[in-house]
């Protein structure tokens, strides 16, 4: 699956960049830190927009192509940044026979946005997982931490319509 880079603005402040900054130049002399200051950016801002991943590539003395292979490469690290609910739909082999392409087809047009792209007002973010464990109960999805199970499309209005308060 190919990440995709966020539909929205950034909006990181001037605190966020500071403490970025700070652990950039602990560790700015040791190359080898490089995926250690993107956890630490990941857990700063939620995610890895291109202006901080700008930021880490001047602070560490790598070239941007570096932080933008490697913030590809693993699964860990996000360019889009997660909803206040995050949809997660499993593709797991046992939930695509049953019908997982279905949903996440549904959820991407009731929400008018793709997989790794989150809502304009930040209230929905969906991505597509691996397996989930819970097969028995396929397509499974989960928002933020509530699974649910054995759905098609017709379950998916009332699923977002609950946390649309």
């Amino acid at each position: 699956m190919q990440k995709k880079l966020s539909n929205l603005p950034f909006k990181g402040t001037p605190e966020q960049e500071a403490q970025l900054m700070a652990f950039i130049e602990e560790n700015k002399h040791d190359k080898s830190r490089l995926m250690a200051v993107m956890q630490e950016a990941q857990e700063i801002y939620g995610y890895l927009p291109m202006e901080v991943q700008q930021i880490i590539a001047d602070g560490m003395g790598v070239p941007l192509e570096k932080v933008f292979g490697v913030a590809t490469f693993y699964a860990q690290f996000s360019l889009s940044p997660k909803g206040e609910y995050n949809i997660s739909v499993c593709l797991g082999t046992a939930c695509y026979v049953k019908g997982a392409q279905k949903i996440i087809d549904t959820i991407s047009q009731q929400l008018e946005i793709g997989v790794d792209e989150c809502t304009s007002d930040g209230k929905f973010s969906l991505q597509a997982c691996r397996c989930i464990g819970a097969c028995g109960l396929g397509p499974v999805l989960t928002v933020n931490d509530e699974v649910y199970g054995k759905l098609t499309e017709t379950d998916i209005p009332d699923i977002i319509a609950k946390y649309h308060v």
